[in-house]
């Protein structure tokens, strides 16, 4: 876990995702869309990857991808990150971590 932690203290947002993976694509795009400041890690193009994926199932990631950290906290995966959205809490959430300005 303090391999993620380390990957997540300096950024707003970071998303843990995998080049083959739709919902990854899907998140990314939806949180981009905002314009919001983002740090995406590509667990199949990474030297570490598979110790980072080991790292996120230990803190509660089942599937791995995508992860989202917002403010250095797990918000989990699609459908939290979703969940958030359609709730109207996912850009509240952005402005207070820094990642968007409106």
């Amino acid at each position: 876990m303090d391999v993620v932690t380390r990957m997540v203290v300096d950024w707003p947002v970071v998303i843990f995702s995998r080049t083959t993976c739709c919902m990854s694509h899907t998140i990314k795009t939806l949180i981009s869309g905002f314009g919001a400041n983002l740090t995406v890690y590509e667990l199949d193009e990474i030297p570490n990857g598979q110790q980072v994926e080991r790292a996120l199932q230990q803190m509660g990631c089942n599937p791995s991808v995508p992860a989202v950290f917002i403010g250095q906290q797990l918000v989990g995966g699609p459908n939290q990150v979703m969940s958030l959205q359609l709730r109207n809490q996912l850009v509240p959430l952005l402005i207070r971590a820094g990642a968007i300005w409106i």
